[in-house]
């Protein structure tokens, strides 16, 4: 894996440290319950959880108070400020290119983080994922539904369709659900993301 090819676009960065305050505000409150009972449904009770770019940490909030021992990043010094007020759990200020453990964790949680990626760097972001997989271990994944990539007011954003992912996740992996879901924020209902759950194969 090439050292340079998983980081994130510096000005979707930038955009995360100048308005944290109000994207914080926005999201924190949404709730993602339906994802989370589903992704929790998986994992060994107590196990170990990487939110992987966890945003404002509502959901490893979430997550920890579930029980599980989470482990938090985000690329964005403001977000892992937030991240520690919100959730009071252990938060790396890194990328993803970052994430070198090797079988770490039960599952990764990557809710509307990995879009910020481009659609040719995905497949080294999920490559990592996998080693830091412990065996049988989870990634839930989520991606603004459509075939849009580009900057979107001043974040880079990849879109997915379900078609996607028999290309992106290789042999490594087995997908066990995928579905569509409508946007949990106020006023968003209308947008559409692409969830998805795969297995670590064994």
């Amino acid at each position: 894996m090439g050292m340079d090819s998983a980081n994130m676009d510096s000005s979707t960065i930038n955009y995360y440290e100048e308005n944290a305050g109000s994207f914080v505000a926005e999201t924190v409150g949404a709730s993602m319950s339906d994802a989370l009972g589903r992704f929790a449904a998986l994992l060994p009770e107590g196990g170990k959880i990487l939110d992987w770019g966890c945003g404002s940490g509502r959901d490893s909030k979430a997550l920890a108070d579930m029980g599980f021992d989470v482990v938090a990043t985000d690329a964005s010094e403001a977000m892992c400020e937030s991240a520690r007020a919100v959730a009071g759990v252990e938060v790396r200020c890194e990328d993803f290119m970052g994430l070198i453990e090797r079988e770490a964790f039960n599952g990764i949680w990557a809710c509307a983080s990995l879009i910020h990626l481009k659609r040719s760097q995905l497949p080294e972001a999920f490559a990592r994922a996998n080693v830091a997989l412990k065996q049988g271990g989870v990634l839930y994944a989520s991606f603004k539904l459509g075939d849009f990539e580009g900057y979107r007011s001043g974040r880079w954003f990849t879109d997915l369709q379900s078609g996607d992912l028999s290309v992106l996740l290789t042999g490594d992996w087995e997908l066990l659900d995928c579905w569509e879901s409508a946007d949990v924020r106020e006023g968003r209902g209308d947008e559409k993301w692409l969830n998805f759950l795969a297995r670590k194969a064994c």
